[in-house]
């Protein structure tokens, strides 16, 4: 009996996928729910899981194709489990004329879903249609990326962003192609295609460049506090809830409390609207070998620092894994980026549209400064906070990093909830 390995539900406005890898190859014995192949979409990596025990009998999507919801992917044949291996070999050969025919069933539905979809065309998101009413663009000059090709609102926000410019650019020649190598040259070259994810942080990481009137403020705290506290209580912690105390709580914590006293950081812009977000949704930006990705640490304002650095620990090691969900990566409000880690001493961090500030984080580095009137060696840190200037002040945005400034400086302040 053959059962069919298909794509499955990816998450909320995912319509497509890349198959990435195949585990298995043609005439493996394979075990129920164990991975079959990797799907690679614009936000997450997905595993299939083997819908069923048997042999591995037919890929019919190859590495590197385009598959959308619901695709045939490949077949098992769970009769063949535990049989000789002659025997599967003739199993599919018979079933092929039962099979061929199986298909044409759901080939006329495929078909007039196909022919619904292109003469039917989706109405444009509500907040998208808002947009280009406010701007007067007609959605019907935008090309939609939603599901059958409705118009979203990020699509309308870098129409709108395009239209600017685009007296300025009309008259200039189209871009020049990618000059051709040398000989020499070509021969030790490599062109790989980017995955989806890399497409997809590119093209966001432009728009949110191309829409928000972003700017950057710098200040640095003194680390010495927060050090002491954890280097006294780190061993005591870790007994008691079973994760290592790290810097990512403090920081986390401090922000919420920021947040709170400047909620225009903790805001979006839709519209002519600014949408106040009265829940603090932290987002901390993990680097994997697949590219950057964001986890979400939900209601962070209402959690202690101990449960902070749990979920930040789940949530990195399922970025690691390439397990995160859809739910994992949706709905921060604001985001943390800790460039530290890998040494880096000053940045100005991109905002991760559409929120309106991102707080970058960098290496702590023993300096000379002057505290009480003395020059006195510290563990300093520089902090950067990218804000969106349409909303955010610039008063807003420096006394926002002087709140966070304050509370890891005096991180009793985190404790004490001041």
């Amino acid at each position: 009996m053959a059962t069919e390995i298909r794509v499955p539900t990816l998450g909320e406005s995912v319509s497509e996928a890349t198959v990435g890898t195949w585990f298995k190859k043609v005439g493996d014995t394979v075990k129920a729910d164990e991975p079959l192949l990797e799907l690679e979409t614009d936000k997450v990596t997905v595993e299939v899981p083997s819908p069923a025990a048997g042999v591995l009998t037919e890929i019919v999507a190859a590495n590197g194709e385009t598959v959308g919801l619901g695709a045939l992917l490949g077949q098992i044949d769970a009769a063949a489990a535990g049989t000789a291996t002659a025997a599967p070999a003739a199993k599919p050969a018979e079933a092929a004329p039962a099979k061929a025919a199986e298909p044409a069933a759901p080939a006329p539905v495929a078909a007039a879903a196909s022919a619904s979809a292109a003469a039917t065309s989706m109405p444009p998101a509500p907040a998208a249609a808002k947009i280009a009413a406010d701007n007067n663009i007609s959605t019907a000059d935008i090309d939609g990326s939603g599901k059958r090709g409705q118009v979203l609102k990020g699509d309308v926000i870098a129409a709108v962003a395009k239209g600017i410019s685009a007296p300025a650019q009309a008259p200039a020649a189209p871009a020049a192609p990618r000059p051709v190598s040398s000989a020499d040259d070509a021969s030790r070259e490599e062109r790989v295609k980017m995955t989806r994810l890399r497409q997809t942080i590119a093209r966001r990481l432009k728009d949110a460049q191309n829409t928000a009137a972003m700017l950057t403020t710098y200040n640095e705290v003194d680390m010495k506090a927060v050090m002491d506290l954890r280097n006294r209580y780190k061993d005591v912690f870790e007994k008691k809830h079973g994760v290592k105390l790290g810097f990512m709580g403090f920081f986390t914590k401090a922000v919420t409390h920021a947040l709170k006293e400047l909620p225009a950081v903790n805001a979006e812009i839709d519209g002519t609207d600014i949408i106040y977000k009265q829940y603090c949704h932290v987002g901390v930006a993990v680097g994997t070998d697949k590219g950057l990705v964001v986890p979400v640490v939900r209601n962070a304002d209402q959690m202690s620092i101990a449960e902070i650095e749990k979920d930040i620990g789940r949530l990195g090691k399922l970025a690691r894994d390439g397990q995160l969900s859809m739910a994992d990566m949706q709905g921060g409000t604001f985001t943390i980026s800790n460039g530290g880690v890998y040494g880096s001493l000053m940045s100005s961090p991109i905002l991760n549209a559409p929120q309106s500030g991102i707080l970058g984080m960098h290496k702590i580095q023993d300096r000379p400064v002057v505290v009480g009137g003395q020059i006195v060696i510290r563990p300093m840190m520089y902090l950067a906070l990218s804000y969106d200037h349409r909303m955010v002040d610039g008063k807003e945005a420096v006394t926002f990093l002087v709140r966070v400034k304050e509370s890891l400086e005096d991180p009793e302040r985190l404790v004490l909830d001041l």
